[in-house]
């Protein structure tokens, strides 16, 4: 069965004022599955990924053109709800920006702003969501402490968390674990794995093996430009040009 396309993209092409920084980029994302971005730094993979959020938007002097589609209607319309947006299409950044709140009210305050007032529900929602992120156990004791006391790998679980918590269908993730040390990336990338049981993952990695581990399709981008894109294993193993394969090992990037 031919898995659902969640998002596509049609023949994208974005500016910062006259500089081109994405050329024609046709590229589909299946639901429930992680694709991987991956190619040398500065060749457009975070300003793609940006672009799905329409988060490119808040640049001065920027502009977009061809399709973005979210279950096959476009988000670039004037009548589209950006805010609403974002909330279906989710973002956790290279740098763990968790809010100078309470680690309880990190997770809380989004649900609040979208209109929760339940108590118990809201308490229900933020545990849940901690358990999903894999951060439940370590910090269920201390909720009302200030979240800016968690260590790295923590905060970075606690701004997933946070990210989740607004039910997003498709969860972006730029270099989540780039900051990171070994112990706190397998714990991101073992989420990942669960997360993607239940929503769509877009992620953005310079490491090629976390790639490899994680993502069940990868595309290679290099100066603005979708090279290669197929199933990881068979890029990985097979790649069909050898731009790519000269990157995947190593001679460039």
């Amino acid at each position: 069965m031919k898995p659902e396309i969640k998002m596509s993209t049609e023949n994208l092409n974005f500016y910062y004022d006259k500089f081109q920084a994405l050329y024609d980029i046709s590229l589909d994302f299946h639901e429930y599955k992680a694709t991987a971005l991956i190619g040398p730094s500065g060749c457009g993979k975070s300003t793609y990924l940006k672009c799905l959020n329409r988060m490119n938007e808040l640049i001065p002097k920027t502009r977009i053109t061809g399709k973005v589609k979210l279950n096959n209607k476009m988000i670039y319309t004037p009548e589209l709800d950006v805010v609403k947006l974002r909330r279906r299409v989710g973002m956790v950044f290279q740098k763990p920006n968790p809010f100078p709140k309470t680690i309880f009210e990190n997770i809380a305050y989004g649900l609040k702003i979208n209109g929760k007032k339940n108590r118990g529900e809201i308490t229900e929602i933020v545990e849940q969501n901690l358990r999903r992120a894999a951060i439940w156990d370590e910090v269920k004791d201390r909720l009302n402490q200030n979240a800016l006391g968690l260590s790295g790998g923590q905060q970075q679980r606690l701004c997933i968390a946070r990210a989740l918590a607004i039910d997003p269908e498709v969860l972006l993730m730029d270099e989540p674990a780039s900051a990171l040390d070994p112990i706190a990336t397998r714990k991101i990338e073992d989420l990942i794995s669960e997360l993607k049981k239940r929503l769509t993952i877009i992620i953005v990695t310079h490491n090629m093996q976390q790639a490899a581990r994680i993502s069940d399709r990868t595309a290679f981008f290099y100066m603005g430009k979708l090279i290669e894109v197929n199933d990881t294993e068979t890029l990985f193993t097979n790649p069909a040009l050898k731009q790519t394969e000269d990157y995947i090992t190593g001679r460039f990037g």
